[in-house]
């Protein structure tokens, strides 16, 4: 078929009465096309999926009214992806909220991803200045940081500052008080749901900080006792 009568076929189209199921699946399909370009500059999962799933139905729409059995396949396949994926989306940030709520965002983000050790009583875990590739959540137990003689509650992360630290060593000694399990994650992984989750970053961002306050505080009071030794009275 040469140009021309490509050309002649398009016109012919064109200025052929339009039936109102043609009308509707042309608006179908040029919202179909405003949501995939808005979908462009979206930068947020939930309504980037949103706009999928409303492209895909004006596509099916389209495709069934104009009709175009490609674009109705296609969209008939993305349509329940795109629900299945805002489905575990939705429920993703509604465990988020819960653990914000309860203050443990740790067993959202790195339980799945955690290997469990079990350790006996007096066993130590990792001593001050030894390298540090792994982050911990203690499951189970009691374990103490040595240097400081403060114990680490079960449920609580431990082991983050010297990760971000830049000679990425241990700053205390954690030791068993008793049998304990710990659940591990190296770095690597730690790193990967830091940069792909912006809620585990500010929450792993505010757990060193939080850290870091902590220590600053525990220096400046032994400064203090120091400079200001008790003073006892004369006998």
């Amino acid at each position: 078929m040469s140009l021309t009568e490509i050309g002649t076929l398009v016109s012919a189209k064109l200025s052929a009465p339009l039936s109102p199921s043609d009308i509707v699946a042309y608006l179908a399909g040029a919202l179909g096309v405003a949501l995939v370009g808005a979908s462009a500059v979206v930068r947020t999962m939930v309504p980037l999926r949103w706009l999928a799933v409303g492209s895909n139905v004006c596509f099916l729409v389209f495709g069934a009214l104009h009709p175009s059995l490609a674009t109705l396949a296609v969209a008939a396949v993305l349509l329940p992806i795109n629900l299945y994926r805002v489905r575990e989306i939705t429920r993703l940030t509604r465990q988020v909220s819960a653990a914000e709520a309860a203050g443990d965002l740790s067993g959202v983000w790195l339980r799945p991803y955690m290997k469990p050790r079990r350790l006996r009583a007096g066993q130590t875990l990792f001593h001050r200045g030894d390298p540090a590739d792994l982050l911990f959540l203690l499951a189970e137990g009691r374990l103490e940081l040595v240097e400081i003689g403060r114990e680490i509650p079960p449920g609580r992360i431990f082991g983050e500052i010297a990760l971000f630290s830049p000679d990425h060593r241990r700053t205390h000694t954690a030791r068993c008080v008793s049998a304990c399990t710990v659940l591990t994650i190296d770095e690597a992984t730690v790193k990967q749901l830091y940069f792909q989750n912006p809620a585990f970053g500010f929450h792993l961002i505010g757990l060193v900080a939080a850290r870091l306050s902590e220590d600053v505080g525990r220096a400046e009071s032994r400064l203090a006792q120091r400079v200001d030794p008790p003073v006892h009275a004369s006998h």
